[in-house]
């Protein structure tokens, strides 16, 4: 069965999504969630939270899917004990440090893959899976045909998003609400700065990066015939009302599998932006997934009915069955739900009957008033001795203790001791941080740069298998990894694959990976394997799970401060980046085509301009279409190297996207000999400021 999974963003939007047919809801208590907006629970809440959700058979995921520093540790602990002493059923997580953070201390309770973590491919579950999660919730951008085919391989359960807001870039890998305002999205602060507008190359009024939310209603039936475990519904920061329409709505397509006009239109009265888009589900990803939300008049008639589907009914109803018994030796009532919860109950003696005895019809009529409870009575047997009368007020208060027991054990759960979090050793960095280099075209390599000194040279892949006579030169140079792009679908995972293993032939035995879901494939090539920032590593714990996995390196977040990385354990060798313009999104649409409607990346960069005139020039992710949306101003920190020294790193990174040849040599002057910083094209990025 299709499960269906409903945001729960206050207590009022948690019995909204119950009454009107949610399976299970998820939710946030405290500051570990990527909706810090929303109302969320405290610990108190989230205890009762739970108990309403268990007596209706409703299960309970919790979201801590942000990154965590190393100083929130120890109150993320207290909050996984506390969620898991009150009995919740699921974690939803991110950052790798908290996922073993969860299976160290509850190992009983399910650990889910969010989706910021950016899986987006058959090996990222497979990983995911042999990392102790039970399921994933996959990147929003893949198609009907990618999820069945990861369906039908997945070892673990797999959770699409159904329905509501889409982000423009991949989820996980988004920095621009970060760098713009210092409000991170990998920390639930996200200020939405898709949702602006822009132009090309000058400001307009349009709005190039806002998505119409997402809308799979009418696939139900196919997502649950393809393996789907369960469909989730978005909304944590709407209100109560949205989330009871759009609940009851999905929860009538999947019982009926049908879909009406006039749940079309509730749905689009509930919120909409310029109607809905199934543009990554169906594969068509163009300029019709994208809209903005409109100033609408809100209907009364519409928001009373959504109200009053969760403030004056109790559902659903959980079934259960009663057995009663009257005789000269007592009464009793037995109550079974089921789940085979099974409770009883001792009643008063009965006395002779001096007018109307007691029948077991009477009996059973009365212990049918289930009304004002969250049970329905659908099996009554009595065995009723000739000749007796029991009072009705005994027969209520019989039935009322029954069912009060039987909530009291739903909500209940039989819970394990809970574990100790492993102790992380305390390893401090020594030396002076070597230098690492990233260019994105071959123009960058330039002889200065083939020349220089460092750790390692990251060189895109696809530059690697085009240029023969390159290739050699820096197999003998040495030193250089591969990079691979951040996304790549399972069909593009076959190919670089091979590539992979050409490269492992010639010589090359290094590559740099931003994401999960390309592990395995470079395990499986030989290849030593080095992280780069977009596995979002933020704390310690991340660090040693980065080492478990046999990474040889790790890129650390760009989010972080300078005391946070002077503080982290140095469990691995680390590095940042110290120059270049910060990717600030990868979105599986082309920028380009989008506005022009043709392809044309492969020509050079473009940008993006808001109304400030800030600009955000456009490259592509590796040698695919898909657009890296960049920051204006490059960061730099080659004039302030005394303050990188001191951090016990590895290597700082120089990342070169942009530039052309003569820009590069610039550069590498400027780390040997730093020219004054400039602040009208440069910044510190959030290493001084941190992000909220």
């Amino acid at each position: 069965m299709l499960e269906l999974l409903a945001p729960a963003g206050s207590m009022e939007a948690l019995r909204a999504a119950v009454q009107n047919g949610a399976n299970a809801v998820y939710l946030g208590c405290g500051t570990f969630n990527a909706r810090q907006s929303a109302k969320n629970f405290t610990p108190q809440t989230l205890t009762e939270a739970v108990k309403y959700c268990h007596v209706r058979g409703v299960a309970v995921h919790l979201t801590l899917n942000t990154l965590v520093s190393d100083r929130e540790m120890n109150e993320l602990c207290e909050l996984i004990r506390h969620a898991a002493n009150s009995g919740v059923d699921a974690f939803i997580v991110q950052d790798l440090g908290v996922v073993q953070l969860c299976r160290q201390i509850a190992p009983h309770v399910p650990v889910h893959g969010s989706t910021q973590m950016t899986i987006h491919s058959l090996s990222g579950v497979q990983l995911c899976a042999a990392m102790g999660m039970t399921r994933v919730v996959l990147s929003r951008e893949l198609s009907r045909e990618e999820i069945r085919h990861i369906c039908a391989n997945s070892p673990i359960e797999i959770e699409v998003f159904g329905h509501g807001a889409l982000c423009m870039c991949y989820s996980g890998q988004c920095y621009m609400s970060a760098m713009i305002g210092g409000r991170s999205g990998n920390r639930g602060r996200c200020a939405q700065p898709c949702r602006q507008s822009y132009g090309y190359t000058h400001w307009e009024n349009k709005y190039p990066l806002s998505l119409k939310d997402n809308c799979l209603v009418h696939y139900v039936k196919d997502l649950e015939a393809m393996g789907v475990a369960s469909i989730k519904l978005e909304g944590r920061m709407k209100r109560a009302e949205y989330v009871a329409t759009v609940t009851a709505i999905y929860r009538k397509a999947i019982d009926e599998g049908t879909v009406t006009p006039a749940m079309e239109q509730a749905l689009m009265m509930a919120f909409n932006r310029q109607g809905f888009t199934d543009g990554y589900y169906t594969n068509h990803v163009d300029r019709d997934m994208f809209g903005i939300r409109l100033d609408q008049k809100e209907d009364p008639k519409f928001l009373q009915a959504a109200r009053q589907s969760y403030e004056t009914v109790d559902t659903p109803l959980v079934d259960i069955a009663f057995r009663g018994v009257v005789s000269t030796a007592g009464s009793s009532l037995t109550v079974t739900d089921p789940d085979g919860n099974t409770c009883s109950v001792s009643g008063p003696m009965p006395e002779i009957a001096r007018n109307l005895p007691l029948t077991g019809a009477m009996l059973a009529e009365r212990l049918a008033k289930t009304g004002g409870t969250p049970y329905r009575c659908v099996e009554v047997r009595t065995n009723v001795e000739p000749g007796l009368i029991l009072s009705a007020a005994a027969i209520n208060a019989m039935r009322r203790d029954a069912l009060n027991q039987l909530t009291a054990l739903r909500a209940r759960r039989e819970l394990p001791p809970l574990g100790k979090p492993q102790r992380i050793p305390e390893i401090k960095g020594t030396g002076l941080p070597g230098l690492t280099i990233q260019v994105t075209t071959r123009e960058q390599l330039t002889p200065r740069l083939l020349g220089s000194e460092t750790s390692m040279l990251y060189v895109p892949l696809h530059i690697l298998m085009e240029d023969e006579k390159l290739l050699r030169t820096l197999i003998h140079r040495g030193r250089v990894a591969a990079v691979l792009p951040r996304i790549a679908h399972d069909d593009e995972l076959t190919a670089l694959q091979g590539k992979l293993h050409f490269l492992r032939q010639q010589g090359i035995k290094d590559v740099l990976v931003g994401n999960l879901s390309h592990l395995l494939p470079c395990r499986e090539a030989g290849m030593r394997i080095h992280g780069d920032f977009g596995l979002n590593i933020y704390n310690s714990r991340s660090l040693h799970t980065l080492k478990q996995l046999e990474f040889a390196t790790a890129t650390l977040s760009f989010e972080m401060t300078l005391p946070q990385i002077r503080d982290l354990s140095k469990l691995m060798p680390t590095q940042i980046i110290a120059y270049g313009r910060l990717p600030l999104m990868v979105t599986e649409h082309c920028l380009i085509k989008n506005r022009t409607g043709e392809c044309t990346c492969h020509l050079g960069a473009t940008k993006l301009t808001d109304k400030t005139g800030a600009e955000f020039p456009i490259i592509k992710d590796g040698n695919s279409c898909r657009s890296v949306l960049l920051n204006g101003k490059k960061l730099s920190w080659l004039d302030r190297q005394d303050d990188l020294n001191k951090l016990g790193l590895w290597a700082i990174r120089l990342n070169f996207t942009t530039e052309n040849a003569r820009e590069v040599d610039r550069v590498l002057e400027d780390y040997l000999n730093p020219a004054p910083f400039d602040p009208g094209a440069c910044t510190r990025g959030l290493y001084l400021r941190g992000v909220e």
